[in-house]
């Protein structure tokens, strides 16, 4: 039997569902279908792809999705924060390739999610998710200039700058029909909210665009004139191939379609449970992710994960269940069934016009802009400005890490690729985060701590400026955890005492967490205090954990037991007793 943790929401809605609540998920379904029609269209295309694909993973993914999931109410499929690498793989390594990597990716989120790293995957930095989507948006803006413009050259070039170089270099072969068409396109998806939001502005765009396409015999491309006519039936299941050297080729691109669809999907169906009051299932969702990858990508799709937008499309119009996610599904298979040859006619134009619109939705600019200015007001720090950046060394000096991870993954996002922007925005941040956390960390002597003293001094019954302390002892508090990021700051303060005390108290009751580095130096200190003579007592050691690493490190051993102590009264006695020692 399937633990809570791992059985779909789908299991528990259906146990007490009703009539009612089956109308509201079928409106919301039907409203969704018709929503991600368009879009997935697009993103298919916009991925370098066929535009079936992008319909063929809305409807297998998203009814995986839905079916197996941890959220009520995500909506899954083609989005497009996968448009950027899923391109860069179809140019660099074909289509075959994008099939294997998504199959990987998808092995990758499934064994994420047994592994129970749905929550862990929540941690990772908000600038960086803010750097790479707004970058991704600023890519997905940028390949459809070719044919919001309608402009007449040859393939549209993979590199950031050298897309625009072609750009400008075709610019006097404008279209001014397929401006008009992208402009009008734009103006109705972002306007026609204020008079209907059940009907989704792109596909009164499509309807619009294509009739006027069609009836004035516009000279402009269409999908027919590009991709030919769109298949209208779902292919037949075929197990890629992945021999070893395949899997090494793309290891790391499909670690970033894992990475980047849990990410995703996890976002998406937190925000679902701040709409709807609800509680998902992180490790459930992922596994419903990499079902719904491998799935994707046997029956020939691209990518897939869960789509904020439309999840919040489904929630406004009444979907509360994992049924209104399977009615989408099924509803864009019926429109692929019967109404897929008649897509072939929608202008070329018109999806770029919507793309450019989802670019601007998933920007995140106003978020950039906050964090890039430091958005540090309410702390008393001044903002930054960007014109005022002198150097990564002047961020590191103000401690401004968010501006560093945000900036770095968005310039690599853009001018690189999305999965080295990953990779070293990863990297970077985890180190920042190190660094922060060591400068936080101290070693203080009692010299110290009576100059610093103050009302937390006064406050603490335990503070060394309470007790006397006797000649020829000295004492040191270690404050935050002792690892690898902190240990050299311990070892470099007591290596800087100058006259060598006859007893040494380290006191370590704000130490939370030693790692085998912290653990190596202390042994390296207590060698060090021995050979010089001094007798090296601990105080404080409360917690059972560090008290285990102590024992197993043998550092108990070389210290002795009788000179741990839990609390510092009792450690300065046991000095006294020692000097009074030495005297008879």
């Amino acid at each position: 039997m399937l633990s809570k943790e791992f059985t779909p929401k789908l299991f528990d809605t259906l146990k007490n569902y009703k009539k009612e609540q089956f109308f509201k998920d079928l409106q919301a379904g039907l409203i969704v279908g018709i929503v991600a029609l368009p879009l997935a269209i697009a993103f298919g295309i916009a991925s370098g792809v066929t535009p079936e694909k992008g319909l063929i993973t809305a409807v297998i993914a998203g009814f995986l999705i839905s079916v197996l999931g941890g959220s009520r109410v995500q909506i899954g499929g083609p989005t497009g924060a996968f448009i950027v690498i899923v391109y860069g793989i179809v140019q660099s390594k074909g289509v075959d390739a994008l099939i294997v990597a998504t199959f990987i990716a998808g092995i990758m989120l499934l064994l994420m999610g047994f592994a129970k790293l749905g929550n862990i995957i929540k941690f990772i930095p908000y600038p960086l998710i803010v750097g790479f989507t707004t970058g991704i948006a600023l890519i997905i803006f940028s390949s459809q200039i070719k044919d919001f413009l309608g402009l007449q050259m040859g393939a549209v070039p993979a590199d950031f700058s050298e897309k625009w170089i072609a750009y400008f270099q075709n610019i006097l072969t404008v279209n001014w029909y397929a401006v008009v068409l992208a402009v009008g396109t734009v103006l109705v998806s972002v306007y026609s909210t204020r008079i209907s939001r059940k009907i989704p502005g792109s596909l009164i765009a499509i309807l619009l665009t294509t009739v006027i396409v069609y009836w004035f015999k516009l000279p402009v491309e269409t999908i027919g004139s590009k991709f030919g006519n769109i298949a209208s039936s779902i292919p037949t299941p075929v197990v890629p191939h992945i021999d070893w050297d395949t899997f090494k080729s793309l290891i790391a691109p499909a670690f970033a379609i894992a990475l980047l669809g849990g990410i995703e999907s996890l976002l998406s169906a937190v925000v679902a449970d701040g709409m709807i009051g609800g509680n998902h299932r992180s490790n459930m969702e992922l596994v419903a992710q990499g079902a719904a990858n491998m799935a994707s990508s046997i029956f020939g799709g691209i990518p897939a994960t869960g789509a904020i937008a439309r999840t919040a499309t489904n929630v406004k119009n009444g979907g509360r269940t994992p049924v209104a996610g399977i009615v989408h599904a099924l509803v864009l298979l019926i429109i692929m069934i019967f109404v897929a040859k008649w897509a072939s006619l929608i202008p070329m134009a018109t999806l770029a016009g919507i793309l450019v619109v989802v670019a601007y939705n998933m920007s995140e600019w106003k978020n950039f802009l906050a964090i890039a200015r430091g958005n540090r007001r309410e702390r008393g720090m001044p903002a930054i400005k960007l014109s005022n950046l002198k150097s990564v060394t002047n961020l590191l000096r103000d401690g401004r890490t968010d501006v560093i991870v945000l900036l770095t993954t968005f310039l690599l996002t853009v001018f690189i690729d999305l999965t080295v922007a990953i990779e070293i925005g990863m990297v970077l941040a985890a180190f920042l985060f190190i660094r922060d956390i060591g400068d936080n960390s101290s070693v203080d002597s009692i010299k110290n701590q009576f100059s610093n003293a103050g009302q937390d001094e006064a406050d603490d019954e335990l503070a060394v400026s309470r007790f006397e302390i006797p000649k020829g002892v000295e004492v040191y508090e270690i404050n935050g955890p002792l690892f690898f990021g902190a240990a050299y700051k311990f070892r470099d303060s007591i290596r800087e005492i100058e006259k060598k005390p006859k007893v040494l108290i380290l006191r370590m009751r704000k130490v939370p967490y030693m790692d085998a580095t912290g653990l190596r130096t202390l042994k390296d200190v207590l060698g060090d205090m021995q050979r010089q003579g001094v007798k090296v007592i601990l105080s404080g050691v409360s917690s059972e954990k560090i008290l285990e690493d102590l024992n197993h490190s043998r550092v108990t051993f070389m210290v002795g037991k009788a000179n741990i102590k839990p609390v510092f009264p009792e450690a300065l006695e046991h000095a006294k007793e020692y000097l009074n020692s030495l005297k008879s």
